[in-house]
Order: C-alpha cells, then sequence, then structure tokens
C-alpha cells in the first residue's frame, strides 16, 4: 500500500498490552466534484467567512470552535480542553469485547480505516492481536475517541492487516417503522421457487469486475467539452412494461438469464414467448370487460337468464312432445277411418 497521511495517532488497548498505532483511511472516493461558477461570465462562486461583529473577512487561522448556549451565547472551546477530556479513549482504542462477526448489524457500518503498527516495537502486538483475531473467527469491539466525540469501532482482519469500522451507535440507527408494505399479500410455493430459480440462474460474481459506469460517461462528457466537441448522447434507455402477472415476469426473466449464460436454446425462448402472448390478451379482455356494480345482482342476473333459459328449454321439449303426439294420433284415426269407411264410387253420366 503506497504511504498515507495518518490521521489519528494512538494506541490500541488489548487489556494490558498496548500496541501503538496509526489510524489512515482505507477508502478513498473517485466521484468528479463540481466547482459553483456564475453562468454569465463562468467566473467561480466562492463562498467567504466573516466575523458577524467586525463585518469583515477572516482567515482560518483566527477561527476556532464555540458552543451555542440556549440563550443564544458562545462559549469557546479550545483543543486544549478537548484534550484534557475525561476519556479513556482519547488517545486509545479500547477493546471492550470480543464477538461473532454476524453479531453486527451492516447497518451499523460506518466509515473504514487500517491500524498500522506503529513502529519496530509495535509488530510484535500487532501480530499477536492480528493471530488471535484470525484464530478465533470473531472480531473486536472498541471505543475510540475521533474528532471530537466518541465512537465506537469494529476490529477485523484484512489479508495481514487490521482494519477498523466506525460503527454507528446502537440508538442512532432508526427502527424501520412503516417502511414495510401494509397490504397482505401471499406469496405462494411457486413463485419462490421461481425466484430462487432466478437467483441461482443468476449466480455470484467478482465484485472487482464492477465499476462506476456514472463517472466514466461523465469523464467522456468532461473529455469532450474540454476538446471543443459534441457530448456523446444517451442510449436510448431500455422500454420497461408493466408487471401484468409476477409468475410470468418470473418465468421470462429466468428465461432471459439462461439465455444468457447460453444454458437455454432458442426453443425455450420461443415456448416462453408464446405463454406469454397467451396470458396477456386474457387480461386484456378482463380489463375492457365493463365493471358491474354488485356481485349480487350480476349473480341474480345470471341465474335468471339460467333459469329462464331451462324454463324454455323444457317448454320447447314440451311443446315438440305435445305436437308429436297429436301428429301421431290424428295419423292412426285417419288410417282407422279409411279401413272402416267404404270406397265411394263415381257416378256415371246418363245420355239423353
Amino acid at each position: 500500500m503506497p504511504p498515507v497521511r495518518s490521521i489519528w495517532n494512538g494506541a490500541i488497548s488489548f487489556g494490558l498490552v498496548s500496541i501503538p498505532i496509526k489510524l489512515v483511511n482505507a477508502t478513498e472516493s473517485h466521484s468528479i466534484s463540481f466547482r459553483q461558477i456564475h453562468l454569465e461570465d463562468g467566473g467561480r462562486i466562492r463562498y467567504r467567512k466573516f466575523c458577524e461583529l467586525e463585518d469583515k473577512e477572516v482567515t482560518s487561522a483566527e477561527i476556532g470552535k464555540g458552543y451555542e448556549d440556549a440563550d443564544g451565547s458562545i462559549i469557546p472551546i479550545t483543543d486544549e480542553d478537548l484534550s484534557h477530556l475525561p476519556l479513556p479513549t482519547a488517545k486509545t482504542i479500547e477493546i471492550v469485547a470480543f464477538v461473532p462477526a454476524d453479531r453486527i448489524d451492516p447497518l451499523q457500518m460506518d466509515a473504514s480505516y487500517y491500524l498500522a503498527a506503529g513502529g519496530a516495537p509495535a509488530a510484535k502486538p500487532y501480530t499477536l492481536l492480528r493471530e488471535a483475531l484470525k484464530r478465533s473467527n470473531k472480531v473486536a469491539i472498541a471505543k475510540y475517541a475521533l474528532r471530537g466525540r466518541e465512537r465506537l469501532g469494529m476490529l477485523r482482519v484484512v489479508d495481514n492487516a487490521i482494519a477498523m469500522h466506525g460503527l454507528l451507535w446502537p440508538d442512532e440507527v432508526r427502527a424501520p417503522e412503516g417502511v414495510a408494505p401494509d397490504t397482505k399479500v401471499t406469496v405462494n410455493d411457486k413463485e419462490l421457487d421461481l425466484a430462487d430459480a432466478l437467483m441461482d440462474t443468476l449466480g455470484e460474481i467478482d465484485l472487482d469486475e464492477l465499476h462506476d459506469e456514472y463517472r466514466e460517461a461523465l469523464e467522456e462528457v468532461v473529455a469532450a467539452k474540454a476538446a471543443g466537441e459534441t457530448p456523446p448522447e444517451a442510449p436510448e434507455p431500455a422500454k420497461g412494461g408493466k408487471v401484468l402477472d409476477l409468475m410470468a415476469a418470473l418465468e421470462k426473466s429466468v428465461s432471459a438469464a439462461k439465455k444468457s449464460r447460453g444454458e437455454e436454446g432458442e426453443e425455450g425462448g420461443e415456448a416462453e414467448a408464446e405463454a406469454e402472448v397467451r396470458r396477456l390478451p386474457a387480461r386484456k379482455s378482463a380489463r375492457a370487460t365493463p365493471k358491474q356494480t354488485t356481485g349480487k345482482k350480476s349473480t341474480a342476473t345470471a341465474t335468471a337468464r339460467a333459469t329462464g333459459k331451462k324454463t324454455a328449454a323444457k317448454k320447447t321439449t314440451a311443446s315438440a312432445k305435445k305436437s308429436t303426439s297429436k301428429s301421431t294420433q290424428a295419423s292412426k284415426k285417419t288410417t282407422a277411418k279409411k279401413s272402416t269407411q267404404p270406397k265411394k264410387t263415381t257416378p256415371r253420366k246418363r245420355t239423353a
């Protein structure tokens, strides 16, 4: 690691063992910062510090700390006052416990630091603490003072160094009240199985492969503007449709993830597309159906229609049977008359 300026010098208190250390930042920001400018002429906008009493600008060397009391009066606090605070952690990282790492809520995580051994005499106790942490599979909980306040920290091993994560005090972490949806929702086993399948298909990733694409795009814009060129245009964002069917969305996501990894052929994608096309029209027709005013009314209407249809069918069947029996009886009567009555003879014409 390149030499980094330490931001705090002190010692780790490990029981009766004292380990001189230097605190250095473990992270760095790569974000691009902007300056405020006057739009009319491009001049820099700066903030100047003025004294309210004298109404004049003052330098950083003339600025100190002060505490504003309830009545508005200012009580000056000097660095010497802070150095005499009755705290054992003023220049010491005091280890108070060793706990399993999973006991620490990630919500408490704050800034990260490396603890560097403060010279050759610190090498032996530093290595002892590092190896003890490794073998125990635990992390050390410590208290320390930094930038005018006492803080909580967690010590753990990173490669061959000891790192310290600043922790928020438990009362500084808000409870998630009112965050979860208050609508009652039921998730079935099939939906969970598809979600598990999607998680398995997406798999893991090497975090070292991830990078800040926004910063890279911003650098391209700045470079183009500096060269007097037109900044590159942003690509069209992918259009995301509304989720009409959670199951269909999960199935499509699993299929797309498999296809991107080469685990599924074109046939599976076509079958999924067909399945989605069959589902969507059903949802659209259901939406186009006019809304019924009351469920009871629609049920009564449907029942009446069904009853009317059955009654009409019964009447039609009865009338059909009645007409059939009448025609049969008429046929029988006609046959009987024909057989009983004598045959009429045609009279001959007389000649004069």
